[in-house]
């Protein structure tokens, strides 16, 4: 019955529920009237032109709950704020009513009844409504979930925890069955229908309520709290989700959409630092800032942290229309929300579409605008993308960092920061090599003192879900069905958020007198396996392997990849001093004579240009301290006899591994 209530079209239900206030509101009347009275009432004598005063009050409240909305409100999702609504349409009433009793002079109405007539009149109109919602809903929600649904338990039963069950129980897809908490004095009570229980009751939840999913609803708790429950629901495989933290949820209400799977971030239990400001601001807060490769990974995510910190003018820089489109449209967006008195956004953005190759076209740029700080992450970055296109990866990680470089030093730009990377660290990859040969430029640079520009690196490891990380491959792989894919089991990474590595990549940049190389403090290395693996179990599965042949999902082991390293570096050396910031460290690096690096550069430019990428493979072996291939070379060349171009490699041919 209550079902084909449910479906009724809405106009007809909200008929049905003015209907009931048609005799709801008479009927509140007449038992005030019989409470004050101490007996039932019955219009007689003097009192038989009250009577019609049972006839006015619907035409005086109808309009007035009309007006407040409260023929909006769904039945099934009522709530406090529909009832705060009821109080005050009923109150509204109350005082028309006594109003009109008043100016009336019509006896037989004592003025105790419009006290006695407001209480009741809000039992009655209120309690409809919350009866309905039981009648529909059912006291005990776990008990009445549809079996289509899944069933979710939720972990947290505070307010936030309160909320999400409240939208899970609208969701046609999820129904909320318990609450999970650890605060004791919570367990046992009932909450929006579902009882709390405590953790150590979690094999009896899932045998009784066939549990498949858990969301963890506690924003306001630390990382490293919300790790510690993850690793305590790992062992279950059933599928976890989160909350984001109080900072993501800036508007003060939670949604089924709020929900997110569990990223490495909260298997990490990584604690961040807060920024320093004054570090945060130095080269950002009123100055004109500058950003190549602002469409990329790292290059998007700095200048949102820029724009946040308030800078006078913020120039994109990027070669590809399309990422730049998409990065200026997103900040303007930005931009109106933080300052909604700007009159035009092209005072603080102004997208430029080029290449850092061409150095005249930067020089203009950083002339016209006055350019005072450049940050520098533009780079070809995807390791076995590079290690294909050799060529390439030497134009712009070498060629474009060095015009680049030479662009702020004619036209006076203040700080120069270039984003590196940890592969640059005894490399293996062309990547990597020319990664460090772009830090030795800058390095050269400083040390000839040549203009006013300051010049710093800073290096890092991975950024989850950046472009090429495995923690979104992982994720469609597992959605898939699997196989996840990993390239050795021994392999390991260090992982940092963007929004975290772009701010200490800002921070780092005003440090140093120049020719400083920068190390962020990435935390503890990461076994990708046992990524894998806590992602498969989080997501409701069971890993396949030999102990486990009726598991979900396999892992499969590719080897590596043309360049990939087993483990990562930070350092070269063992040289490395602290500084005023906790994550940052400063270290002392080699670098080669300027004259040599001339010399280097010069014969880059030659073997770009004649594509001889076996010659720029030897000169990188020269020139990176540390850095052994493993890999041949794998590029087109030109053939000394034919001069015409070929594609060398093993068997003319690029294969990728697995």
């Amino acid at each position: 019955m209550f079902q084909k209530f449910i479906e009724l079209p809405r106009n007809t239900k909200r008929l049905i529920v003015l209907a009931l206030d048609l005799v709801i509101l008479p009927l509140a009347l007449w038992i005030s009237m019989s409470l004050r009275l101490g007996e039932f009432f019955v219009p007689s004598g003097f009192r038989e032109d009250v009577i019609y005063y049972f006839f006015m009050v619907p035409f005086i409240a109808i309009p007035i709950f009309i007006q407040l909305g409260l023929y909006r409100a769904i039945i099934r999702y009522i709530g406090l704020v529909a009832m705060w609504t009821v109080i005050k349409g009923v109150t509204l009433y109350s005082l028309a009513f006594g109003v009109v009793i008043v100016l009336s002079g019509i006896p037989g109405i004592p003025r105790s009844v419009l006290l006695i007539n407001w209480l009741v009149a809000c039992l009655l109109v209120g309690g409809s409504r919350f009866i309905g919602r039981w009648a529909i809903s059912g006291p005990d929600r776990s008990a009445v979930i549809n079996l289509s649904k899944r069933r979710v338990a939720i972990y947290g039963a505070g307010a936030a925890g309160v909320q999400i069950a409240s939208a899970l129980s609208n969701s046609p897809l999820y129904g909320p069955v318990a609450f999970i908490d650890d605060n004791k004095a919570l367990q046992g009570n009932v909450i929006e229908g579902l009882r709390v229980y405590s953790f150590s009751k979690i094999l009896t939840l899932l045998e009784q309520f066939s549990i498949t999913d858990v969301v963890i609803a506690m924003p306001s708790v630390a990382r490293s709290k919300r790790s510690q429950i993850i690793q305590k629901l790992e062992p279950f495989s059933i599928h976890v989700s989160t909350l984001p933290g109080l900072d993501d949820l800036a508007s003060g209400k939670v949604k089924v959409e709020d929900v997110r799977e569990v990223g490495v971030l909260d298997l990490l239990g990584r604690v961040p630092v807060e920024p320093d400001i004054q570090l945060l601001h130095a080269n950002v807060k009123n100055k004109i800032v500058l950003v190549t490769g602002a469409g990329g990974s790292i290059g998007s995510e700095l200048c949102r942290q820029i724009i946040k910190i308030g800078p006078e003018k913020l120039i994109l820089f990027e070669r590809s229309e399309h990422d730049l489109y998409t990065i200026e449209k997103e900040l303007i967006a930005l931009a109106e929300r933080l300052y909604p008195k700007l009159e035009s956004n092209e005072e603080l953005i102004s997208p430029i579409l080029a290449s850092i190759l061409n150095q005249e076209r930067l020089e203009s740029v950083c002339e016209a605008f006055s350019v005072q700080t450049i940050y520098h992450a533009a780079a070809y970055k995807h390791v076995p993308m590079v290690e294909r296109n050799p060529s390439e990866a030497v134009r712009n990680n070498v060629l474009g960092t060095y015009k680049a470089a030479l662009a702020a030093i004619n036209t006076d730009v203040e700080t120069f920061v270039l984003v590196s990377t940890d592969k640059a660290v005894r490399p293996t990859s062309t990547m990597g090599a020319t990664k460090r040969f772009a830090e030795m430029i800058l390095q050269g640079l400083a040390a000839q003192r040549k203009g006013n520009t300051r010049f710093t690196m800073v290096r890092f490891g991975n950024v989850l879900d950046s472009s090429g990380s495995v923690v979104p491959l992982f994720r469609d792989q597992i959605q898939k069905g699997g196989p996840v894919t990993v390239t050795d089991p021994k392999i390991t990474r260090y992982f940092m958020t963007i929004p975290e590595a772009a701010q200490l990549v800002i921070q780092a940049g005003a440090m140093g007198k120049g020719g400083d190389v920068y190390v962020l403090d990435m935390g503890e290395p990461v076994k990708i396996l046992e990524m894998a693996r806590r992602m498969i179990h989080l997501s409701g599965f069971e890993v396949k392997d030999e102990a486990n042949p009726e598991g979900d999902i396999e892992i499969v082991y590719t080897g590596l990849r043309p360049g990939e390293k087993l483990y990562e570096e930070l350092l070269i050396g063992e040289n490395v001093v602290p500084t005023q910031h906790p994550l940052i460290m400063a270290a002392n690096e080699d670098s080669i004579p300027w004259d040599v690096l001339i010399r280097y550069m010069h014969q880059f430019e030659e073997t770009v240009n004649s594509h001889d990428v076996e010659r720029s493979r030897s000169l990188l072996v020269d020139s990176v301290k540390g850095f052994v291939p493993q890999s041949g070379v794998v590029d087109l060349v030109q053939d000394k006899k034919t001069k015409k171009n070929r594609l060398t490699g093993e068997d003319n041919v690029i294969r990728y591994p697995g």
